[in-house]
């Protein structure tokens, strides 16, 4: 292979022009691949965080309620027209069982088992809509990390005590220390100080939703000792739904992972990872007709000293091999300097961007990136290199 490699690179160094523009041409589709890959990476990251910033990978509920249809007597066709059961607020049952079963479950990162159920929150002649959530704060803030949203007071649901939401405290003209009635129907009621105000980001979110204790919120709710929902948080998010799936068949409850909830972010996602592949593959087309117009250019120049390195012995093997090494130099060297400037738009990005999103690299970015580049390069090299070693001694020494 030393000479191979030494006459690829004296080729190259004679066709200096043609080897800078091509190496040019590399540096810009590497840095291309690696900026968008980075870009389209580091929004996808920023939209599932805003998007599982508040909700669990998985949702765990008692089986929905259907209808039960006596059977008819032997030899009597019954036909039923009926409306679907309406859902009736229920808790899950032995519902401690199961978080236990959740705990040791692999893959499951969190677990944490809640109370959620509508009520009225009431200050003076000002009434809303509500949605009481009663929560086990060590367990729920493992799922959901409530307390980096605190923007007054404090997280603090024990004691008659309530954190409310930004929009919700702005239309009942709430403040901290301020008394809230929670009215929940049938004449179950209880006043609540606030102790802290919460901006989750999401509107809906920050205008309904109050969080009590899970014995404060199963009174209101006339769920004594029980749960409604178990939020599970699962190690890697694009398996959540397959831990539902376990989940479904281990416990028989009801389980939907966020994957589910959110079917049309994930064809959002779908539709970026699609993209970016295809903006990678067109690009490594680029680089590998690059690299091949550039060495059919040189074997046409070098016809004559092919034919003299034929005629002294060098075998058609060497020959091949010559021109796969400049192949690959070219798309190793173009792709080092590419991921270098590609490294550099990401970091300006980052500096200078408008602060949107910050762009993780993944570690394996570059070197797969330089790896594709390179192997782009031999695999052009194939049929100018495949060329030049069949060509006859003599007839391309005549010219």
């Amino acid at each position: 292979m030393w000479i191979e490699s030494t006459i690829a690179l004296r080729f190259l160094r004679q066709g200096r022009a043609q080897t800078l523009l091509i190496l040019f041409g590399i540096a810009v589709g590497v840095s291309v691949i690696v900026f968008v890959t980075a870009l389209i990476s580091g929004l996808q990251q920023n939209i599932i965080q805003r998007t599982l910033g508040t909700q669990a990978h998985v949702r765990v509920e008692a089986p929905r309620e259907r209808n039960r249809v006596a059977p008819a007597a032997d030899g009597v066709l019954q036909l039923v027209l009926e409306d679907p059961r309406p859902q009736s607020l229920r808790p899950i049952d032995n519902w401690l069982q199961a978080r236990d079963v959740l705990d040791r479950l692999p893959g499951v990162d969190a677990v944490s088992p809640l109370v959620s159920g509508p009520a009225f929150g009431r200050r003076g002649e000002a009434v809303e809509s509500v949605a009481l959530v009663g929560i086990d704060p060590p367990r729920y803030l493992r799922v959901i990390p409530l307390d980096d949203s605190i923007v007054e007071g404090r997280l603090d649901v024990g004691s008659g005590n309530a954190v409310v939401g930004r929009q919700l405290a702005e239309d009942l003209g709430l403040r901290l220390g301020g008394k809230l009635r929670l009215q929940a129907g049938d004449g179950r009621d209880a006043i609540v100080n606030v102790a802290g105000i919460f901006e989750l980001g999401v509107r809906e979110l920050d205008a309904r939703y109050v969080y009590t204790d899970l014995k404060q919120a199963q009174s209101l709710l006339a769920l004594p000792g029980g749960v409604t929902v178990i939020d599970v948080t699962v190690d890697d998010l694009f398996a959540a739904d397959r831990v539902a799936a376990r989940i479904r068949g281990l416990t028989g409850l009801q389980a939907e992972s966020w994957m589910e909830s959110n079917a049309q972010l994930m064809n959002a996602l779908s539709s970026q990872s699609l993209s970016t592949r295809m903006i990678s593959f067109f690009v490594a087309m680029s680089v590998a007709l690059g690299i091949a117009s550039v060495l059919a250019v040189s074997v046409a120049q070098r016809t004559r000293e092919i034919g003299i390195l034929r005629a002294m012995g060098t075998r058609r093997r060497q020959m091949l091999l010559v021109f796969l090494v400049q192949g690959a130099v070219l798309g190793l060297a173009g792709s080092a300097v590419g991921a270098l400037a590609g490294l550099g738009l990401v970091a300006a990005f980052n500096v200078f961007g408008p602060g949107l999103f910050f762009i993780p690299l993944p570690p394996a970015l570059v070197p797969a990136a330089m790896a594709v580049a390179t192997l782009a390069g031999m695999g052009a090299a194939l049929v100018p290199a495949s060329r030049a070693s069949r060509l006859d001694p003599v007839e391309a020494i005549r010219g």
